[in-house]
């Protein structure tokens, strides 16, 4: 321990002479780092943390310590990063290692203890320092496709003693990238009422002219009052064919820088303002993620530097302007886009009729706000919504019409329906759920209850409606059957399905001994190993017990035979 502190104290002695130590972390993988995912990437509702380095469509890899260090922290869970590793090193950074298949043989035995002690597949500990210690370039587990992984691959972060996720490739890793971003549209916006662009008062799209260099051009736009834009840009690397985020955007205007947008760094707390920084509405209706290059109301996002005038641009009559973009990948690959803008003064092409609000429910953004009709009603809390909005609110029978998903929440919002005077036999097995698609197809929302209360938080606008489920989940086995003789089978395998509310949990257990069985919510399986060496008996009495989300629970029991 007094060693690991030594190297700790002189770490930091030297990573205040340099900001990213270089060759300090290794490759994880013993293949050529390949993304399928690149830091601060744009996903649905939050950056991406780390790195995603394929593994050749592969899963088993090794997966080695970038450096030495010790875990600090195991994480098995059924979504997320599902089997994760997590190592302090001595330079006070933590590399994190996800969607892994299994672990390394000591920390396999190590989380499994944990496991059956707490009898539960989903476990989280935090080893001391002293515990876990790790070897340059141990091998601590291999690759995998577990938690909320689209396919085998492997997740890697690194993130400062703040436990902020910061680029790896700020510390050497190096992938193969000759190639310039490129941009596949570009947006303007008029910042309020008095602003124009091309005779319009409303997001307007710009014509993009490729250019033989691999920069753009767009054709000359007329525009008055304060506007900003927006584009929608990727980048590719050599040896990947999928398009991934850029590293660093920044724009200028007549020359002056107007705005940076450097994705270097964030904290896991204002991840969630990535509806911030994009065009939520347009992400919601055509599904393309617009990167918003100003900074509107309520937006506290770090990545922003050097932003004058929160990265709007003030155009005036009979002028003439020139707005670029320039965007660059981590290796500093560039693309730039020109947009002349003409200065003109003119009357919107169509007058904008004013909308009639007198249908719809004002919801603050700075304080309370609750909206109630019928036995429903609806809390919004203060910072709930970014801006004060005009929102559809329609209870018809028991479904909530709360307007549509396309305006950006910060936190949920609580629906509560009173069942006080719902007669049902089955009022236990009630819920509170979403409806999506063309066919309206309800899906559960985490809902809790209170006496006669239900309730439920969400962060998307849409339609809810309460359903009912009164079917238990199905319990199939896949590889045995009642009275099997199972002595050179490695795995017990089972199905378990619950097609409304969903699985809560399961238990299962062999001659009323508790056994651990892995559950993979995207097969809908559970595995238990027998080279775990609890099943010893010669006659086992399996017993699996399955309960969705309202309750309903499910029996299976068979024998089975090992020698």
């Amino acid at each position: 321990m007094k060693k690991f502190l030594l190297l700790f104290l002189v770490s930091c002695s030297m990573y205040s002479q340099s900001e990213y130590p270089q060759d300090y972390f290794r490759n994880p993988l013993d293949i050529t780092m390949v993304l399928s995912g690149t830091f601060a990437e744009l996903r649905s509702a939050h950056f991406h943390g780390g790195l995603d380095i394929k593994t050749q469509r592969r899963e088993g890899l090794k997966v080695y310590a970038s450096a030495e260090g010790y875990i600090s922290r195991i994480k098995i869970s059924h979504f997320g990063y599902g089997k994760a590793i997590y190592i302090t090193h001595p330079n006070g950074y933590t590399t994190v290692y996800g969607h892994l298949q299994k672990f390394s043989k000591r920390l396999e035995d190590y989380i499994k203890q944990c496991q059956y002690d707490k009898e539960s597949f989903e476990v989280e500990v935090f080893p001391n320092s002293e515990e876990l210690i790790i070897q340059p370039n141990e091998v601590i587990a291999y690759s995998g496709n577990t938690g909320g992984s689209g396919g085998p691959h492997l997740h890697f972060e690194i993130r400062d003693n703040q436990e902020r996720p910061m680029n790896p490739m700020l510390f050497g890793m190096d992938v193969k990238d000759t190639k310039a971003p490129f941009v596949s549209a570009v947006y303007a916006y008029p910042k309020d009422e008095n602003a124009l662009i091309n005779g319009k008062n409303e997001r307007v799209a710009l014509r993009l002219i490729p250019q033989k260099t691999g920069d753009y051009e767009v054709e000359k736009i007329s525009a008055y009052g304060n506007i900003g834009f927006g584009v929608t840009s990727y980048d590719k690397q050599d040896l990947a064919p999928n398009n991934n985020g850029v590293s660093n955007i920044q724009t200028f205007f007549n020359g002056n820088k107007s705005l940076e947008i450097d994705f270097k760094r964030f904290s896991f707390s204002e991840s969630k303002h990535i509806k911030r920084l994009i065009d939520y509405e347009y992400f919601k209706t055509k599904k393309s993620r617009i990167q918003k290059l100003f900074i509107e109301k309520n937006n506290p996002l770090s990545l922003y530097k050097d932003a004058d005038d929160n990265g709007y641009v003030r155009v005036e009559d009979s002028t003439s302007s020139v707005y670029k973009i320039r965007i660059r990948d981590f290796k500093q690959n560039e693309t730039w886009v020109t947009i002349p803008v003409k200065g003109k003064y003119e009357t919107a092409e169509k007058e904008i009729e004013d909308e009639d609000f007198s249908n719809k429910s004002l919801v603050y953004s700075d304080k309370a706000t609750t909206l109630s009709s019928g036995n429903i009603k609806v809390n919004f809390y203060d910072n709930t919504l970014y801006e004060d909005a005009f929102i559809d609110f329609k209870v018809t029978s028991d479904t909530l019409h709360l307007h549509k998903d396309n305006i950006p929440l910060q936190k949920n919002f609580y629906i509560n329906y009173d069942l006080s005077n719902y007669k049902s036999e089955h009022q236990d097995k009630i819920f509170i759920a979403k409806l999506y698609g063309n066919y309206k197809k309800p899906y559960y929302v985490s809902t809790k209850r209170k006496g006669n209360i239900l309730s439920a938080g969400s962060k998307e606008f849409g339609t809810y409606t309460l359903a009912i489920d009164t079917v238990a989940p199905t319990i199939t086995p896949i590889n045995f059957q009642d009275k099997k003789w199972l002595s050179k089978y490695r795995y017990l395998k089972v199905k378990i399905e619950d097609e409304m509310s969903g699985i809560s949990k399961y238990r299962a257990t062999v001659n009323g001994k508790w056994i651990l069985m892995e559950y993979d919510y995207k097969t809908n399986t559970l595995v238990h190993d027998f080279n775990d060496n609890i099943v010893k008996d010669t006659k086992n009495e399996l017993k699996i017990i399955v309960t969705d989300n309202v309750g309903n629970s499910s029996t299976f029991e068979a024998i089975f035979y090992r020698k």
